[in-house]
């Protein structure tokens, strides 16, 4: 503790020193991390790195930091309006937690001339202590990454940085792989995930991203990166398959589900996948996360499943018949999907309910 501080105390002087000159030794570096366990380090992250050898000055900017200890942190995340923010912190410190963690780092070192590592220094030192040290986290639009590559382009005063990755797919399709051997993330993201996702992916977004992005960036027809380098190899995490991190446990749970032939069940199982809709569907109008809206998954979980217990004869039959022209429109809607393959129990399910209680009905 005591050492961070002291860091801390050094940044602030450097800042209040009106930022001292940077040697013509300095170098500036992008940090390209690994992507790690918990659902938010799963995309990895990306850092930018200030060093100095003749002034013992060595200095990592982070953008991704946020405090899980915030007032309703779980409501502010879904509403979209939690504060990330930038710290700085020491080398040694910052490469520590990775080695720990067995993530890859990847530095990339840039060819700025010295006035512009001046630049970016002063950049950087001036959103520690001012009002741009907050930010509000956007999934796709405003991140740990975005926020490195609008800081380098605005120290140019141009779009140096542009993606290079497929601009033909849709973000969905980018992500979809993160999640693999993941499958309840994977399911809850593609769940919860509406109609932007499903546009052509032209925002550069991921660290990956970036780092191709700079592979391939250039001034003045000289390539910008000048050496790449791993500092902390990835420690390969082998994912044995599991039964209960897999489409099959929810297949089967469906499938005995289906097999008891219980009205009262079907009908329970409904009503909860009509909460699931009405949550879709309110988190959509309440949450500023643009990913979020549109999400034509409560065709699917669909909230008027809510009022299907309360209904009986003529209007229940109604409103059957429109739950199940509804789902025709959802599988037409999600067939070219990615994740078509995970919705697929799902729809067979409230398929065969559906048409349970429109036999009943009949026979009744």
């Amino acid at each position: 503790m005591l050492k961070k501080l002291l860091f801390f105390f050094f940044v602030l002087t450097q800042t209040f020193a009106q930022n001292p000159p940077l040697s013509d030794q300095a170098t500036v570096s992008i940090f390209t991390c690994g992507r790690g366990e918990q659902l938010y380090s799963t995309f990895g992250h990306t850092a930018i790195r200030i060093k100095d050898p003749l002034t013992n000055l060595d200095v990592v900017y982070n953008y991704g930091a946020f405090n899980f200890s915030t007032e309703h942190f779980y409501l502010k995340f879904v509403k979209g309006d939690l504060q990330y923010f930038i710290v700085a912190t020491s080398y040694n410190e910052f490469i520590y937690e990775y080695q720990y963690d067995g993530r890859e780092v990847i530095e990339q070192t840039l060819d700025f001339p010295l006035v512009k590592k001046q630049e970016l220094f002063e950049r950087l030192n001036a959103s520690l202590l001012s009002e741009e040290r907050n930010y509000t986290y956007k999934f796709i639009d405003q991140n740990c990454t975005t926020m490195v590559v609008d800081k380098i382009n605005q120290t140019y005063g141009t779009k140096l940085i542009r993606k290079v990755d497929d601009q033909t797919i849709s973000y969905r399709e980018v992500l979809y792989p993160y999640f693999d051997n993941y499958f309840w993330y994977k399911l809850g993201i593609n769940v919860i995930f509406g109609a932007k996702t499903d546009k052509k992916a032209e925002q550069l977004f991921l660290p990956v991203e970036l780092l191709n992005s700079l592979d391939a960036a250039t001034i003045e027809g000289k390539p910008i990166v000048t050496k790449k380098e791993i500092l902390v190899q990835e420690v390969v995490k082998t994912h044995h398959f599991s039964f209960f991190n897999s489409i099959y446990f929810v297949a089967v749970l469906l499938l005995l589900l289906l097999l008891t032939r219980k009205i009262w069940l079907y009908k329970s199982y409904l009503l909860i996948s009509g909460l699931v809709g009405l949550f879709l569907c309110v988190v959509g109008l309440f949450s500023l996360h643009q990913e979020v809206l549109w999400n034509y998954n409560a065709l699917l979980f669909n909230p008027l499943f809510l009022v299907l217990p309360f209904l009986k004869s003529t209007a229940l039959r109604k409103l059957v018949l429109i739950c199940l022209a509804l789902l025709a429109i959802y599988l037409v809607v999600v067939i070219t999907k990615p994740y078509v393959l995970l919705m697929i129990p799902f729809m067979i399910t409230h398929l065969l309910m559906l048409m349970k209680l429109l036999r009943t009905l009949k026979v009744n």
